[in-house]
């Protein structure tokens, strides 16, 4: 797997595109992403939102026409793609798929697994392919997603925290802002964010 990454828009929000045997998968096109994904995929096959925020949904419905893939977005997020309160200019995008909770995909032999976090918003989910861990703003280097935003829950995140420092394996993490870390680096500080709540 190749993973490339792109940080959009105001807030630097990553975008990614990760290539399994020759599958390009777009995660969370945010704010003026459509140029750089269609300069940088030769078989797109699917968009996926890690949640709903308007800096990693930005730009869905212009890929999605574009590229005539499916959008793939956590169910308690859709709501977020249609009226972003917080972001009137939003352009509203609409998913094929609605993932709901923990869901794993199949995209020709590659598996695409979703695992719902919620607690930054309500859909917050991570994706895992292969080796990779997309976080969105579940985790982050050092670091966890608020829980003061419209729909955010404190006693969401902390339940969620708690069911991430028990996954069993490592994998790379690849957040929605900032740098890469592992599963492992951040379980190392699973306790001190929970005991925040």
């Amino acid at each position: 797997m190749t993973i490339k990454k792109q940080p959009m828009g105001p807030y630097q929000t990553n975008c990614y595109i990760a290539s399994v045997d020759g599958k390009d998968f777009i995660i969370d096109p945010g704010v003026g992403a459509t140029e750089w994904v269609l300069d940088n995929v030769t078989n797109p096959v699917a968009i996926l939102n890690t949640h709903g925020h308007f800096d990693h949904v930005w730009s869905n419905a212009e890929l999605q026409e574009k590229l005539g893939i499916k959008l793939y977005t956590p169910e308690g997020d859709i709501h977020l793609l249609q009226d972003s309160g917080w972001m009137p200019d939003l352009p509203p995008s609409t998913p094929d798929v609605a993932i709901q909770g923990d869901e794993e995909l199949d995209f020709d032999g590659t598996k695409v697994k979703f695992r719902h976090f919620p607690g930054h918003c309500p859909g917050c989910s991570t994706i895992e392919i292969e080796d990779a861990m997309f976080s969105g703003d579940f985790i982050f280097q050092r670091s966890i997603g608020r829980t003061d935003f419209p729909y955010s829950s404190p006693e969401d995140m902390k339940k969620s925290l708690q069911k991430f420092k028990l996954i069993p394996y490592d994998k790379t993490i690849y957040p929605g802002h900032g740098e890469n870390t592992s599963i492992k680096q951040e379980q190392q500080y699973t306790d001190y964010w929970i005991n925040q709540f």
